[in-house]
């Protein structure tokens, strides 16, 4: 059991890298019309393109969305050059690209000592810190081979349109909530067992 935290970070982390690349993988499949342009034929040749190819946006081989709930979901290949919500999108690439880099491996580096913290007994804290770390290498990994992330999930109310996430993203997300309530339950025990103490010396 000594080692079961490092398993399941192992395991969970890289669940949620596998699942990242792999939806990514489907959504340049199904939503651009790149196998076509570069002849790709086999799983291989397709693999290949998915790795190799870039800016397909910008070059005019997105595909038409495919629906899921009609007003509320569809799937929407798009490139985020930037952090959530396109943060930074905009800016040089000169500087933009060496900052998500560090940033990146900040975020490695944090994670990794303040897991490495914990007790074999802080499951919560620990699954919510390798779906932050799956989701953080995932984006990584995607801004290292194209200088952006592949972004595809699509939620909306008919015109009104949330920022089109991925997997990763939604590891991060997940994992930040579950971070936030375990703090938010760390400083309700504290008073929980203040209220218990009089009680316990009243005898």
């Amino acid at each position: 059991m000594k080692n079961s935290k490092w398993k399941l970070l192992a395991l969970i982390a890289g669940f949620v890298l596998i699942a990242d690349q792999w939806t990514k993988y489907l959504a340049v499949q199904h939503l651009t019309r790149i196998d076509q342009v570069v002849g790709a034929q086999d799983t291989g040749a397709r693999f290949q393109a998915f790795i190799a190819e870039k800016d397909l946006q910008e070059r005019g081989l997105s595909d038409a969305p495919i629906v899921v709930l009609p007003g509320y979901w569809q799937f929407v290949y798009a490139q985020n050059r930037g952090a959530a919500f396109s943060f930074l999108a905009g800016v040089g690439e000169k500087f933009r690209v060496p900052f998500f880099y560090l940033v990146s491996i900040a975020a490695v580096i944090f994670i990794f000592s303040y897991y490495r913290k914990l007790t074999e007994q802080q499951r919560y804290l620990q699954v919510a810190l390798a779906l932050v770390l799956g989701g953080a290498i995932g984006n990584a990994l995607d801004r290292v081979l194209r200088g952006y992330v592949i972004d595809f999930i699509d939620w909306h109310l008919h015109d009104l349109h949330w920022p089109v996430f991925n997997v990763a993203d939604s590891g991060i997300s997940v994992g930040l909530v579950l971070l936030f309530l375990d703090m938010l339950l760390a400083k309700k025990s504290p008073a929980a067992g203040v209220r218990e103490a009089p009680r316990a010396g009243a005898r």
